[in-house]
């Protein structure tokens, strides 16, 4: 009998926590513990395998302006993909029109009014603020991964400066990163348990339900991120030439964590590990993965223009294009840098309908079914993050047609 892999009993798992959340809600809410014992271990990961794995890349790479020119062609990739998510999540609103039929309860208005006025859209001299770390160590232990890219991209190139005098560093730090990998295999044996209580807890506690009054949302949304996986990622493969069936090998695992759990977090260390392994070279992949966990949320981008645009509709607000197109332009520039922020979506789009002088009643509705989207929003970033990863490696000339040399 074949060995089931590590990826089908994650399936498995995530089939058995479907089930027993749908005929054991009571037993599924129970095994929140276990999810969070789960996720903690993975977070526990995440600072030294980042410090580890940057120093080095950056280090090794022995020059600064290639870092430079790799953090530029990011960038570049970065803006262009969460433009089109954007627009994709804008189209696909205005063509179904989820929230033209949806009349909430009174109740709903009620309940969410009241928390809609503290939310606030950080400007962009706090974000540019929010950017540089007062204190690694601070960093490190609020899991701020912007601020970590930050501080060790400046310690790298410090290393690389001085030469020869850092080389004890920069071999603490491959050490260091082959430790915390071989830490990560021990947690990702937990996966499988960590997975079907995360989806347990999910069903049991909002229900197979939920899908019935905000079904249309629901499958607008999923349907639109759908279209941007298939049209706008599946192009940038063919048009970059990467090998899709390996590409595809290498990251259905982290793909499958980041959905289950609704964490990036927990989906960052198998995604460092395994586009190595697919053939991205280090200072590449531990540089452009954890630097698109704020720059580069294509699924949450695609979500919050699609969102914003769902409230005004159940408001009874008819926004024009040029409104429309103002309020992406808003949700470009807020959406950066605070992925680090627990229901960050959430913050961002409620500023934006206070921004707009829109009411957030249509916020309550997609609360109930926050959690499913937020699963497929979650696991379409860390899609586009492992994919920036390897665009940029084709970029810099690297073939991916392979594995590289151990």
């Amino acid at each position: 009998m074949k060995r089931i892999s590590a990826t089908g009993w994650i399936f498995i798992a995530m089939a058995a926590g479907i089930a027993l959340g749908h005929f054991q809600p009571d037993i599924a809410k129970s095994l929140e513990v276990v999810s969070h014992i789960f996720l903690n271990l993975i977070k526990s990961i995440i600072a030294p395998l980042l410090f580890a794995t940057l120093v080095y890349g950056i280090a090794a790479s022995g020059n600064v302006k290639t870092m430079g020119r790799i953090g530029g062609k990011a960038i570049l990739y970065f803006e262009i993909a969460t433009t089109i998510a954007l627009f994709i999540g804008l189209f696909a609103v205005n063509w179904i029109k989820p929230g033209v039929s949806q009349t909430p309860p009174a109740a709903v208005e009620q309940s969410v009014a009241a928390p809609a006025a503290p939310a606030k859209q950080p400007t962009a001299g706090e974000i540019l603020e929010h950017t540089f770390p007062k204190s690694v160590i601070d960093a490190m232990a609020r899991g701020d991964v912007l601020q970590l890219v930050v501080f060790c991209f400046i310690f790298g190139a410090a290393c690389t400066a001085i030469g020869d005098k850092a080389k004890p560093v920069i071999e603490w730090c491959e050490s260091l990163a082959e430790v915390m990998f071989q830490y990560t295999r021990y947690v990702m044996m937990l996966a499988p348990l960590g997975v079907g209580a995360a989806i347990a807890v999910t069903v049991g506690t909002h229900g197979l339900g939920a899908l019935n009054k905000l079904g249309l949302l629901l499958v607008t949304m999923y349907a639109a991120l759908l279209v941007f996986v298939i049209l706008v990622l599946g192009s940038v493969i063919v048009i970059c030439r990467i090998p899709m069936a390996r590409f595809i090998h290498f990251v259905k695992e982290p793909w499958l964590i980041a959905f289950s759990t609704a964490s990036s977090e927990a989906a960052l260390p198998k995604a460092l590990e395994n586009m190595e392994k697919f053939g991205v070279p280090k200072h590449i992949v531990s540089f452009v993965l954890p630097t698109g966990y704020s720059f580069n949320l294509d699924g949450t981008t695609l979500y919050l223009s699609g969102a914003s645009v769902f409230c005004a509709q159940v408001a009874g607000i008819e926004l024009t294009w040029g409104q429309q197109l103002l309020m992406m332009l808003s949700l470009m520039l807020t959406s950066k840098g605070v992925a680090g922020v627990p229901r960050a979506s959430l913050v961002i789009l409620t500023g934006t309908l206070v921004t707009f002088s829109i009411p957030p009643m249509g916020i309550g509705m997609i609360l109930g079914i926050d959690a499913l989207l937020d699963m497929a929003r979650t696991s379409v970033n860390v899609l586009g993050n492992c994919l920036a990863s390897a665009v940029v490696a084709r970029w810099e000339g690297v073939d991916l047609s392979k594995a590289p040399e151990a």
